[in-house]
């Protein structure tokens, strides 16, 4: 079953076609990464209209779908198969779509109602299958690259700026498309804040925080490692090992039909009676894919969502003590049908930059 024959079979009662033009939308359901297109499916077919800069990579690699180049506009393309196909209702992405760009949509088709989808292609997006599995493992593999390049440069005297800037170009050298979000390296009193931004001041001494991941092919990766610029002294790997633990335990408990609350539950509780209740503020993890955060939450909000065959996640616990420093651990997990899966292999021991 091709995407969009998965997206026909969940439409909403009542909706006859759909309408998508936000570009990982597009992706998913197409595996093919355009910027500029217009995805119309309908019960019978679904049609990818894109002009002349995409035609000829699209009639190659667009999967389930008849691509069309229109000679006239693509609204009058679609207006025809309205008309052929007696489409009464369209739907469209509630959470991708501006309120004037559904105001427009209206205007250009007054002869359908619109209606919502309720998020129906994030829900699809959850469970990955093996094409994607392999991208997010592609991405991860460059993640964990970099930052073994990364550990063989850093020095003392690096601003937080100039190791992000590091990180990002280690990754684009080996194959990533971009940075899945912004690169994240906090030294210092820096580091007590879990999305810190990075500051063009040399590196404090104490804990130095690098969050960051990449895209490749579409998909994201996600990891954060934890180092030491100078001496850890016996709190600092306290709280570090604290945090570790948490982790390790954490991933050793994952599997398939768990609780996100439960698995939430394993590492704050490891924290909390370590003494540093309080310091943990985030949720455990949340799911990565073609957005670096999506479903499933794994956090204490996540309770009756359940851990499934497809699902992609991180386990990121940290401790974080204001004013002071901080510290986070974070993998990629992955289900498939042999179970959970670590897909990031990057150190965890505590290493001093000196």
């Amino acid at each position: 079953m091709t995407r969009a024959e998965k997206l026909v079979k969940a439409f909403p009662a009542g909706i006859d076609a759909a309408i998508i033009t936000d570009a990982r939308s597009g992706m998913y359901i197409t595996k093919f990464p355009a910027e500029d297109f217009t995805l119309f499916v309908t019960k019978k077919e679904a049609y990818f209209f894109t002009d002349f800069r995409y035609i000829e990579a699209a009639e190659k690699a667009v999967e389930g779908c008849r691509v069309i180049m229109p000679e006239g506009r693509v609204s009058e393309s679609i207006k025809k198969i309205i008309a052929d196909e007696g489409i009464k209702t369209v739907g469209f992405e509630e959470d991708k779509l501006t309120v004037d760009a559904l105001e427009r949509l209206k205007a250009t088709y007054p002869e359908v109602t619109f209606a919502p989808l309720g998020k129906l292609v994030a829900g699809l997006c959850l469970y990955k299958e093996q094409d994607e599995f392999d991208k997010i493992k592609a991405a991860q593999k460059i993640t964990d690259d970099a930052l073994i390049a990364v550990l063989d440069l850093l020095r003392p005297d690096m601003t937080e700026i100039e190791v992000a800037a590091e990180i990002e170009y280690q990754m684009k050298k080996r194959g990533a498309t971009c940075p899945s979000f912004e690169t994240i390296a906090v030294s210092g009193t820096n580091s007590a804040r879990p999305h810190g931004v990075p500051r063009p001041v040399t590196l404090e001494k104490g804990f130095l925080t690098m969050d960051f991941g990449c895209v490749y092919q579409g998909y994201c990766s996600d990891m954060t490692r934890t180092v030491v610029i100078g001496r850890a002294d016996e709190e600092m790997k306290r709280l570090y090992n604290t945090v570790l633990n948490a982790q390790l335990s954490a991933i050793a408990a994952a599997k398939e039909g768990m609780d996100c609350a439960e698995l939430d539950a394993v590492a704050r509780n490891i924290i909390n009676e370590a003494g540093y209740a309080g310091c943990f503020g985030h949720g455990l993890g949340h799911g990565v894919g073609l957005y670096i955060h999506e479903n499933p939450r794994v956090s204490a909000g996540g309770k009756g969502v359940k851990l499934a065959k497809g699902h992609v996640f991180t386990i990121e616990p940290g401790i974080y003590l204001k004013g002071k420093y901080g510290a986070r651990i974070e993998d990629m997990m992955i289900i498939t049908d042999d179970g959970p899966e670590d897909i990031t292999h990057s150190r965890k021991d505590l290493i001093e930059i000196l």
